[in-house]
């Protein structure tokens, strides 16, 4: 998608390859706040992130039919489910620090 010596992607560049006008870009960022493309010199700039992001916009909008409602909804829905699973994660490693902690002082008992 992205040329190797580029890190970004201009309004026209993202409109070109998505299908989406730039105008309309625009007002998803207004609208749509997971959308945030970083400016340089005033100029946004979109990330392999964000082209992902327009894209799922544009399936959820024009494929699903969703609302633009709707669309800030299932976003924030998976977003929820990403918070929650890494979560997760750091519940499973901190029982299985403490499980590494405590096999250490047995080991460190055996010593001495």
């Amino acid at each position: 998608m992205f040329d190797n010596d580029k890190k970004y992607l201009t309004i026209r560049e993202v409109s070109d390859r998505t299908g989406v006008p730039a105008h309309t870009l625009r007002y998803w960022e207004k609208e749509i706040k997971q959308l945030k493309p970083e400016r340089f010199s005033g100029l946004r700039k979109y990330s392999p992130l964000d082209v992902e992001l327009v894209k799922k916009i544009k399936d959820l909008l024009y494929i699903k039919r969703y609302t633009i409602d709707g669309v800030k909804k299932h976003l924030n829905i998976d977003r929820r489910k990403k918070n929650l699973s890494s979560s997760s994660n750091d519940i499973s490693n901190s029982k299985f620090l403490l499980e590494l902690k405590q096999e250490i002082k047995e080991v460190l008992d055996i010593l001495k």
